[in-house]
This record gives C-alpha cells, structure tokens and sequence, in this order.
C-alpha cells in the first residue's frame, strides 16, 4: 500500500514509538543522523533521497522539551531544502499546551507561539494527541489532526471491571477543567463521575477543596491529559481516601513525570497508574504502572490521511 513516496523518520524524542508506527505500516524508518555539534547545536541530515517525498517526522515535546523542540525544527528545515512534497509532524505530546491562555497581564501565549514558529518553519500538518486545550487547534493556520486516547483507555478499564479487578467505578474529574472528558468516559464505563474543586497557590501546586460526588466505598478511576510532577493527583487520591474512596486508579494520556513523580505516584493508595507512550519512560519503574501504546493509532491516522478518508472512523464513540 505504501510507495516510496511515503517516508517516516523518528527525531530523538520517542525512537522506540516511531519504531512502532513504522512497524504497524510496514515500513521500516527512513534514515536520518542526528548530531550535536561541541557547542550543542544540532546537525540533521537526510541519508536518503526525500525529494517529492511525503514526510512523517515522530517527535514529542518531551524532556528537554526545547532541545527537542529546536531539533524538530531543523529536522523540518532540512526536510523542506531537500524537497520534500509534505512535512508531516506527528506530535504525540504537544509541550507548551498548559500556556495556551493569558492568565495574568503581560504573559506569553506560548503555545500559540510554538504553533506560528512550527508553522513558518514550514510543517504541512500537525498529528497530535489529546492536547491540553482543544482550542489549541485554533492556532494553526494548517491542517491539525487532533486524536484521542480515550478508546484505549476505555477498552483498558472495561476488561479491568469485567474481570472484577474494579468494583463500584466511580469516574473523577481532578478539576472542571476536565468534567467534559471525565464525563464521556463515565458515560462509556456507565458509571457515575465526581468532579474536584481545587485552586493552584503556584505553577505545579495545587490545593483540593471540595468534591461534588459520593465516593465513598468505591473506586475512583481519575482521568488526566498529562501527569507532570505527580502531587495533584497525590492531592486527589488522598482527598478521596479521606471521603471513603477505595485505591484508585489513575490513568492519562502523556506521562510527563518532572523531578520525582514517578517516586511520588507510587503511592500506596493508588492501584495502577495507567499512561501511553506518548513519552518514552524509563524501563525501570514500578510495578503498579501500566503503558498503553498509540503506535496503533497514529499508524492508523496516517493510513487513513494518506488514503484521503475520514479519521472518525478511527473512534467507535465520538468523531473527530
């Protein structure tokens, strides 16, 4: 199905999710060297004719996000000087999506500014996955496919449920801000959701003060875009312990785990920690974390734009 017209290359983010997407299309990745001059700056070449070519780059905003933010974009640089037909850049995680508003005077609006930057480097689309806002869409003047890892996850906690691991579900929401997700996955679960109210003192610090929803004797499945130092939902698990709440099962698409967070999340009030690969973990973790793959997904978005089809057909309980 696949012509030579059709290349994939991975940038140093996320090699082993590339390695997978390409696995699922049949493909085997182009060849690209990646370097670093004495000074740190980046070297990108090509070893393989792209000329006319339509190019898939795997790159996550991961740490270090700038580094490989700058790599990405010397990698579409060098792919637009060679010809290529399309400059394709698959982002699992976007970085820079939690700035994606002024909260306060004389603030930046940098994901809006990583959007025009990757833009004018010259990207011809953007594939992405459950993005901190939706409305980050917005930012891009190109095509913008957004995906969602919800089914995965859905299909996950389903099996979890019928072979008895989770009793009495109840969905929760750590913050307003994602009700509407944790809704439609309660909805999918057919289970009741609670929402947490809480406010932030500072960047990466948050304070519970209520919980809407009766949580006590069950078990809470608590949904997230991203997990970045872990003491949210620390915050969340042991407010709901405090309510009557079984262990928890938490469970979001980008494992951002800054400093600590994977010491903190292994926590003995949580059951299972339940992320994609999105973000490359280490291999040594503890046993109560669980990795889902997009590879699958994201091989599937690219058959079906390459195809010229709709990528609803992707998703058996919402369109995209």
């Amino acid at each position: 199905m696949y012509s030579e017209k059709i290349k994939i290359f991975s940038g140093s983010s996320n090699p082993k999710l590339a390695k997978i997407i390409g696995e699922k299309l049949g493909q085997e990745l182009g060849s690209v060297s990646i370097s670093r001059f004495k000074s740190g700056e980046i070297y990108v070449h090509y070893e393989e004719t792209i000329r006319n070519c339509d190019v898939f780059i795997v790159q996550s905003f991961s740490h270090p996000i700038n580094e490989n933010f700058v790599e990405l974009l010397v990698m579409i640089d060098a792919a637009k000087r060679a010809s290529a037909r399309t400059i394709n850049l698959v982002i699992p995680y976007y970085g820079y999506s939690r700035q994606e508003r002024k909260a306060a005077p004389r603030e930046p609006i940098s994901a809006k500014m990583v959007a025009d930057v990757l833009t004018t480097a010259g990207a011809s689309r953007i594939i992405t996955i459950d993005l901190h806002a939706s409305a980050i869409q917005g930012f891009f003047n190109i095509p913008v496919d957004h995906l969602t890892a919800l089914d995965l996850i859905t299909n996950y906690l389903k099996e979890k449920i019928a072979e008895g691991q989770i009793v009495n579900p109840i969905v929760v929401s750590p913050d307003a801000g994602r009700a509407s997700t944790a809704e439609k996955l309660a909805n999918y679960l057919d289970a009741p959701f609670a929402i947490m109210i809480k406010k932030r003192p500072k960047h990466n610090e948050s304070v519970i003060t209520h919980i809407i929803g009766d949580v006590e004797g069950q078990t809470p499945i608590i949904i997230e875009d991203l997990i970045d130092t872990g003491s949210t939902i620390v915050n969340v698990v042991e407010g709901l312990k405090e309510k009557g709440a079984l262990d928890a099962f938490v469970c979001a698409t980008h494992p951002v785990f800054s400093g600590p967070a994977i010491e903190r999340l292994d926590h003995p009030n949580i059951r299972e920690i339940v992320v994609m690969d999105s973000i490359i973990l280490p291999e040594e973790k503890p046993e109560r974390f669980k990795i889902l793959s997009v590879g699958q997904l994201l091989a599937d978005a690219i058959e079906i734009i390459m195809q010229g089809g709709s990528l609803s057909t992707l998703f058996k309980s919402r369109g995209v």
